[in-house]
């Protein structure tokens, strides 16, 4: 049996030994668990797992390879990846690269060979943990020194934004909206796109009265990475834009919305990525949706604002959507664009468009 490379330990000292490929460099991150069945690629390079280790609890990741159309962004910020097994022999007309080859070129270090089962029920049962991706032969005591001197990024926004504006043009274009980057995925651009949108995407810290003088039809406060009390100046932003401009929010969007109504945000145990059923309060019908999220909007904190709920977890009963039909803004915390995922939820991107009509 070839000798182990690698191991993953935790915070509370339990150890996983497997193998490494990718990026050969020591990683220490918060540890979250995907359920997705495909959609690895999108995984690996959406911004909202900057600074987050990801465990894929499908067992074979890798195999249908990677395709250049297919990523959310220029360069992933993933902090690494724990798979079961990795698959370095893809069979795909469209692949490019291997998972291994994308994960070595962009410097995400990654295991496999590790119990990837096991490590999801610990974290389901005792919640998210951070975790460190070491050389096989350190010692553990040595590991968990390493997590605990090792400070907490919050800083995870500022990273993955653009730091100069950009443009996302469709030919006949109906509608004019600014996004604003808070870590966007590109298939949010192109739904908008599709929809007859041109797209303006602006740094996070870009100032209402700015995004104003795009004289846009709506504005896009999108995904991204990290806690929402981490970014007041857009949670500002945002109350400065209401009542001025139609607004659309998801994921990280929906907390930064809720926040600048007078909302709370707070942890969840294990926060929720992959598949996740959601119930739609107005006519009871049941979304299947594709989640990547740490934070939620606490319920018992909207009754004092002008937001009501839409949505709703089935599995957890959490706020997965909420609206202030008055100003025409409505926001959702699972990713509609559905990259990867199903798409029970496009009907939220006619709903924008409406509002901006």
């Amino acid at each position: 049996m070839e000798n182990y490379t690698k191991k993953l330990v935790l915070e509370d000292g339990s150890q996983f030994y497997g193998y490494g490929f990718g990026a050969d460099k020591v990683a220490v991150c918060e540890l979250v668990f995907n359920t997705s069945v495909v959609g690895y690629q999108e995984i690996l390079s959406d911004p909202s797992y900057a600074g987050q280790m990801v465990v894929m609890t499908y067992p074979l990741i890798g195999n249908y390879g990677i395709t250049d159309e297919d990523f959310e962004t220029k360069v992933p910020y993933v902090g690494a990846m724990v798979v079961r097994e990795n698959n370095n022999l893809p069979s795909n007309f469209r692949y490019t690269k291997t998972f291994g080859e994308v994960l070595e070129e962009s410097g995400v270090p990654a295991i496999s060979g590790v119990d990837t089962r096991m490590i999801t029920k610990k974290l389901s049962r005792e919640g998210s943990t951070r975790a460190a991706l070491v050389d096989a032969d350190m010692a553990v005591e040595d590991a968990v020194a390493l997590i605990k001197n090792t400070p907490v990024e919050s800083d995870l926004i500022s990273r993955v934004s653009c730091r100069k504006r950009w443009f996302s043009r469709t030919p006949h274009h109906k509608f004019d909206v600014v996004a604003v980057d808070c870590g966007i995925k590109y298939s949010i651009i192109r739904r908008l796109n599709a929809w007859g949108c041109n797209v303006t995407i602006v740094p996070y810290n870009t100032s209402a009265e700015e995004i104003l003088s795009f004289n846009p039809d709506g504005v896009m406060i999108p995904n991204g990475p990290g806690n929402p009390q981490d970014v007041p100046e857009v949670v500002q932003t945002v109350k400065a834009l209401v009542g001025k401009v139609p607004m659309f929010g998801i994921g990280l969007g929906m907390q930064l919305i809720s926040l600048a109504y007078g909302a709370e945000s707070y942890k969840l145990k294990g926060g929720h990525r992959g598949g996740s059923p959601v119930k739609r309060l107005a006519d009871g019908k049941l979304e299947m949706t594709s989640q990547n999220h740490s934070y939620a909007v606490r319920e018992e904190s909207l009754l004092n604002t002008r937001l009501e709920v839409t949505h709703r977890n089935l599995l957890d009963g959490s706020v997965e959507g909420v609206e202030c039909v008055a100003d025409k803004v409505f926001a959702v915390q699972y990713h509609p664009e559905s990259a990867p995922g199903p798409q029970d939820s496009l009907y939220l991107f006619d709903k924008f468009v409406e509002n901006m009509k």
